[in-house]
């Protein structure tokens, strides 16, 4: 009987088996990834290992550093063909010299076929950013939506292709941005989407999968209350009741999954993923509680060197201005003039604050003890990681309008975008990559002389 065999990576990674070929997705080989995601529950990889592993594709759902990291990838024998879903050719760039020699870029709708296999992207709702993964085998049909959103126009493409033996679903609806303002943020419901049980019903899966959402922050971090709403046995709960027919199935990392005609049955893990501690491990929501002063959780950060506090210095007294005067992108609330104020938390929680004048095309520092128009608060450390490592905006534990404001102020921060933020724009608008970029100087130099990389985490 034919039979394709699904193994759990880590969070969107997966490995797909069949008649001998060996196809992996989304592979991450890192604990934490993306600096300070911590697999949840808990795993070490047998880097050794790994590098023993051959693989015939890899696919990449999209450029997220949580999806296509360097370092995880130079793991690989530089002979794996790699298929990536991007519309930056700077990615391509990167990965090619990284020393990989069969590259190539996916198309939406156009099938790429692998020994017995047949992996057809399909298009998510953001179109220009990630993709999602159709895979034929063995007669079977499996939908790998990563961790993309899907619209009406693509559901109706995705049901045409039914019946779907296995859907790998996302579960956790994350709060990335509410986070950021956790004083000006609704608590989230603890319950998936209706949409996505529409979906999930539309679709109408033998098994689906709980996926793409397979970590936590540092075991200190509020975020872990406030993040990740959904549990698994909610999902499980609230899949299976309108699903009732189909089963859902956890698969934690190492896991190894047959799917056949008759079912999905347990195969030997992945032996180069090793579980550490309970694995039998949920998420616990509880909305906005108890969210810390910037100032305790710069606490938990090591000091920065001499040249990396001069680093951060000189970005808030030049750097950020001539940032802030070469966006191009429009911000409705800062169309008029704001007084804003950035404080720099450093390692003993010890503050420095500027004070700008923002108007449209500049922001000036200014010793004004006028009524502030905005507030923005970050550790100093992690400030320092998103200008010389490419650290992502979930990680840096900024702090948005974090006080009270008159209520002219009040009425209009009401109305403003939290991304609006001048840091987030003057730090995200240089371009593509940056993750990756850090990450690429790191594994071609490791011995030239640069940025120090910042110390782990106090745990």
């Amino acid at each position: 009987m034919a039979a394709l065999t699904v193994a759990r990576i880590l969070h969107a990674g997966y490995v797909f088996t069949c008649e001998g070929t060996r196809i992996a997705f989304d592979t991450i080989f890192e604990n934490p990834f993306s600096r300070n995601c911590h697999a949840f529950p808990d795993v070490r990889f047998d880097e050794a290992l790994i590098r023993r592993q051959r693989f015939d594709a890899v696919f990449i759902s999209h450029f997220h550093d949580d999806h296509c990291s360097l370092e995880s990838l130079d793991l690989l024998d530089r002979a794996t063909p790699l298929y990536i879903y991007c519309l930056f050719d700077e990615l391509f760039d990167m990965v090619r010299a990284l020393g990989f020699t069969r590259v190539h870029a996916l198309q939406l709708d156009v099938p790429v076929d692998v020994g017995p296999f047949q992996v057809v992207p399909r298009e998510a709702m953001d179109a220009e950013v990630d993709s999602m993964f159709q895979v034929r085998a063995a007669g079977l049909n499996v939908l790998n939506v990563v961790d993309s959103w899907i619209d009406d126009a693509a559901l109706a493409r995705l049901v045409a292709e039914k019946p779907w033996d296995l859907v790998l679903f996302p579960f956790q609806t994350m709060r990335e941005i509410e986070v950021l303002a956790p004083t000006r943020a609704e608590p989230a419901p603890p319950a998936l989407p209706e949409e996505w049980l529409e979906q999930l019903q539309a679709l109408d899966p033998r098994f689906v999968v709980p996926s793409s959402c397979q970590f936590r922050l540092e075991p200190w971090s509020w975020y872990n209350r406030a993040f990740f709403p959904i549990s698994y046995a909610r999902f499980t709960d609230e899949v299976q009741a309108v699903l009732p027919h189909a089963r859902v199935v956890r698969m934690d990392p190492s896991v190894s999954m047959q799917l056949d005609a008759d079912g999905l049955h347990p195969a030997p893990p992945l032996d180069w993923i090793i579980p550490v501690g309970a694995q039998d491990v949920d998420y616990i929501y509880e909305g906005n509680a108890d969210a810390p002063p910037t100032a305790d959780i710069a606490r938990h950060f090591p000091a920065l060197t001499a040249d990396q506090w001069t680093r951060v210095l000189d970005f808030c007294r030049t750097g950020l201005a001539d940032r802030y005067a070469a966006l191009d992108d429009e911000s409705e609330y800062f169309d008029s003039p704001r007084l804003w104020q950035l404080s720099i938390h450093d390692h003993a929680g010890e503050v420095t604050r500027f004070r700008y004048r923002l108007s449209p095309g500049s922001a000036d520092l200014v010793d004004d003890d006028g009524p502030l128009g905005w507030t923005t608060g970050i550790p100093a450390v992690k400030l320092y990681a998103a200008l010389e490592l490419g650290e992502s905006l979930t990680s840096l534990y900024m702090r948005i309008n974090d006080a009270v404001f008159d209520a002219d102020t009040e009425r209009d921060v009401a109305q403003a975008d939290v991304v609006e933020d001048p840091l987030i724009r003057c730090l995200f608008s240089e371009g593509f990559g940056a993750y990756q970029r850090a990450q690429l100087r790191r594994l071609l130099s490791p011995a030239v002389p640069g940025p120090v990389p910042i110390a782990p985490a106090d745990t």
